[in-house]
């Protein structure tokens, strides 16, 4: 394994990523190239294998299954500095690099008394992942925070700002999700609060807040602590039990569609969804339908946990834990009629 420096890059020829993908699987990428400063991207978008379609970007790893080596060059941005930029009404605005760590970040957040990221504590991965995915946990999705998205923007070179409205954020979606090829980002700046509007209509929290003591009025910080203890008692860590998170998405279905499911299983939770005419069905509660919480095939598992999490109990490859996601898909299809489909990028193989 060789490796080459230059200023703001290192690039290691060969490079294991075992330890860069929460899911542990075995892979190695022909070119690791490791970012601390964006201003050399120009630069190594003249590298040939930087400009080809099949680069990807790594950020912590955790909305990824690498279902065999990555047939191009990986690229992971080394950035992590937290900056606040002023004010805007009554939003303070913050600019983290993508390279913090999310979880470092929400608690930064709250140790500056400022509210809107709360709920989302304790979501493995980067702050420039955060966006693409467009991660949202308890009743929150990160896009109410964001107000513009710092990329390089690899189809001209050039780096570009994008309000939050030109994201096409979306249900676990946006536009760099769906054009991942094109914007590598750089930066987010969010628009936070010092006023604590608590959010606490999901199932769960308010529960787990008076477990904690906390009655009525709870802080933000109580709010994040509430939403730590219940993450960790239904999600595993990664550093133990080698996982993405949740697996799947919740699908989005025709309301005529969600009430005939009702009819036919009145205990099968469904929330409105975008709009009057859709509603959203629970993926872990099909899933559980169909008795895969706590399968096992091999090191390739579902957790006894939580139906949605995909787990690798030592040596699955990736490719056997895709096969598994393929068969459970496939039998919610079959119970329910409903197709469900994978939250995490998968690279080396379709769905």
């Amino acid at each position: 394994m060789s490796s080459l420096r230059g200023p703001g890059y290192r690039i290691t020829e060969h490079a294991r990523l075992d330890a860069r993908n929460t899911f542990g699987v075995a892979a190695r990428a022909p070119m690791l190239v490791e970012v601390s400063d964006p201003a050399a991207l120009p630069e190594l978008a003249g590298y040939a294998m930087l400009r080809a379609p099949e680069v990807l970007v790594l950020g912590g790893g955790s909305n990824l299954l690498l279902a065999s080596d990555p047939p191009g060059a990986v690229l992971a941005l080394e950035t992590r500095a937290i900056t606040r930029l002023g004010e805007d009404g009554d939003a303070v605005i913050v600019r983290a690099d993508a390279g913090v760590v999310w979880h470092d970040f929400v608690l930064w957040t709250l140790g500056q008394g400022l509210a809107g990221l709360e709920n989302l504590a304790l979501i493995p991965g980067t702050v420039g992942a955060a966006p693409i995915q467009n991660i949202g946990a308890y009743g929150v999705e990160v896009r109410e925070s964001v107000r513009t998205v710092e990329a390089f923007d690899r189809t001209t070179g050039t780096f570009v700002r994008l309000a939050a409205a030109d994201c096409a954020f979306a249900y676990r979606d946006s536009l760099f999700k769906q054009q991942p090829d094109r914007y590598l980002v750089t930066a987010v700046e969010f628009a936070l609060s010092r006023a604590f509007q608590p959010r606490l209509g999901y199932a769960g929290i308010a529960e787990e807040l008076r477990a904690m003591g906390v009655d009525a009025a709870p802080r933000a910080s109580q709010v994040a602590e509430a939403v730590i203890r219940i993450r960790r008692r239904k999600l595993p860590d990664p550093a133990v039990l080698g996982n993405a998170g949740s697996f799947f998405k919740n699908p989005i279905v025709p309301a005529a569609q969600a009430d005939a499911l009702l009819a036919a299983h009145p205990g099968m939770p469904v929330f409105r969804g975008a709009g009057d005419d859709s509603r959203k069905l629970s993926a872990a509660w099909l899933i559980d339908q169909c008795g895969w919480k706590g399968h096992r095939d091999g090191d390739a598992g579902v957790s006894a946990e939580h139906a949605l999490v995909l787990v690798n109990h030592g040596q699955a490859s990736g490719l056997q834990l895709l096969e598994l996601a393929r068969r459970i898909a496939a039998s919610v299809q079959a119970r329910f009629g409903v197709a469900i489909e994978p939250e995490p990028r998968i690279v080396g193989a379709r769905w």
